[in-house]
């Protein structure tokens, strides 16, 4: 019984806070992950090395010292088992993502509980200062034995200090981190100097984590063909239909999509396109305008995280950002938007896999 599309445009969703704290999970593509169903690439050792450090870091989780009152009212204190926080340094597509979500289910696997463990992107936790304030954040946080941040990034310097701040207060209370983040495909290093910036960024917790470097080529193009063109806007509804007849599909025109994504928060994208199995996305157009362009990168991210298919008309993915956008101090965030739609693309066209 197929399902009557509808359009993303129309929803107006609402996020509670208990919302938001209770999508601090791994995301529907990386929910069953495990170090096991990592597959390292034999060219680069560094991905074998990353799971070995990962699986040895998730034994440690859960061992922390008290960070009750009458821990500190005794002033009970134990040597930190391990360091305080694990840092995945690497390119687009290597599967950082993968491990972190890998990390987060080894710990639940060893005991401890889910509600004492949190995953989350950068921008999911700044949305959730933003909803509780800063101190209820750490009260709240301080409670979990891992907090795993995906995505950490480096070009907003107020969210980065923000972030730099919760984490060392989180480490102060005994819960172990975790996080990654991106560094360009060809940059100088090859990403080490994303390293020290992120060192240099969290300030005093930066003894306290330890670096692993994750080198590869990005799996999502890894020996797979280049994305599809896409298809006309006569007869995107058509194929959808014949393709993914059983599925929820939402449609849409790019600009009034454009236009809606201004007026809904970022953090209510999981729930703006929650139940969707395929976007039809009409009439594509690159997007000039920096506001826009972040907010689509979110957008991309929550697609992404929930594989969503998409059919689309208009400009291929890898136009959908100006030269300029993409050369700029954003760029990491459009580069992944555009690896991440191409993915999807591939996946609705040509019934491919989005991995």
């Amino acid at each position: 019984m197929s399902t009557a599309p509808e359009s993303l445009a129309e929803r107006t969703p609402q996020v509670t806070v208990d919302d938001l704290l209770a999508g601090l999970r791994p995301s529907f593509r990386f929910a069953e992950v495990s170090f096991d169903t990592y597959i390292p690439d034999p060219g680069h050792p560094s991905q074998a090395e990353a799971v070995s450090a990962l699986r040895e870091f998730s034994g440690t989780v859960g061992n922390q010292a008290s960070s009750s009152f009458l821990g500190k009212l005794f002033g009970a204190k134990s040597k930190p088992s391990g360091p305080a926080g694990i840092y995945l340094d690497g390119g687009f597509g290597v599967g950082k993502t993968h491990l972190l979500a890998s990390l987060y289910h080894a710990a639940g696997q060893r005991g401890v509980p889910e509600e004492k463990l949190a995953f989350g992107t950068f921008v999911e936790y700044t949305n959730l200062v933003g909803a509780l304030s800063f101190r209820r954040t750490v009260e709240v946080l301080s409670d979990y034995k891992l907090v795993c941040i995906d995505e950490f990034e480096l070009d907003d310097a107020g969210d980065t200090t923000l972030m730099s701040r919760l984490l060392r207060e989180l480490a102060d209370a005994g819960v172990k981190l975790a996080a990654t983040s991106n560094t360009l495909p060809g940059s100088l290093g090859e990403g080490r100097f994303a390293a020290s910036d992120f060192k240099r960024e969290i300030q005093v917790l930066s003894s306290q984590f330890r670096v692993i470097r994750v080198d590869g080529e990005d799996y999502r193009h890894r020996g797979l063909p280049e994305a599809p063109a896409p298809l006309s806007t006569g007869e995107l509804e058509a194929f959808a239909a014949e393709q993914y007849p059983e599925q929820s599909r939402a449609v849409d025109e790019f600009g009034p999509l454009c236009d809606h994504l201004t007026a809904v928060h970022p953090s209510r994208y999981r729930q703006l396109i929650a139940g969707t199995d395929v976007l039809v996305l009409k009439d594509v157009e690159t997007i000039e305008g920096q506001s826009l362009g972040l907010r689509f990168v979110v957008l991309a991210d929550r697609l992404y995280d929930q594989n969503v298919k998409i059919i689309a008309s208009g400009v291929p993915f890898d136009q959908l950002f100006t030269e300029e956008m993409l050369s700029g101090g954003y760029m990491k965030k459009y580069y992944r938007a555009v690896s991440r739609l191409t993915a999807l693309a591939r996946a609705g066209q040509m019934g491919e896999t989005a991995l």
